[in-house]
């Protein structure tokens, strides 16, 4: 099993995913829209999903130092020329960490419990790929909604 390669390859396939949507707008102040039942921006989730990243895999697992903004994730704009260099810092620390991080390093615990209990990195991870694609679902959603 090579865990960590598989892994990076998905990250990376969907952080390029992730760039493409934010391309797809055509008119940049959509991408912070909200209305009735949209609570949360496209901006704001290309913020948290960069953020839930850096956070856990990069400041927890890689030691980078990253010191995250929760709150500004859901409620700060940026432009979209700052979500697009936020986008590929991710990729590019995503890519640093797999890169030098082994199978056997993914049965290791997962260093927090965010959930009150006990996971694996592996396990972690997985959870974290399976909450970044949820998001990026809504921003696709989100920016098709736009279109119509």
């Amino acid at each position: 099993m090579k865990l960590p390669s598989e892994l990076s390859t998905l990250f990376e396939r969907d952080l390029d995913k992730l760039s493409e949507e934010l391309n797809s707008y055509e008119n940049d102040e959509d991408i912070w829209t909200v209305n009735g039942e949209i609570k949360n921006s496209a901006g704001n989730l290309f913020l948290h999903l960069c953020g839930n990243l850096k956070h856990f895999i990069g400041a927890t697992l890689n030691k980078t130092g990253y010191e995250r903004d929760r709150e500004f994730e859901f409620a700060g704009k940026v432009s979209k020329e700052d979500l697009a260099e936020n986008i590929l810092e991710t990729k590019e620390m995503l890519a640093s960490y797999f890169e030098r991080v082994s199978v056997d390093d993914m049965s290791d615990p997962y260093p927090l419990q965010p959930f009150g209990y006990p996971m694996t990195k592996s396990q972690f991870i997985l959870h974290l790929y399976g909450h970044f694609n949820y998001h990026m679902g809504q921003i696709n959603y989100h920016r098709r909604l736009l279109e119509t």
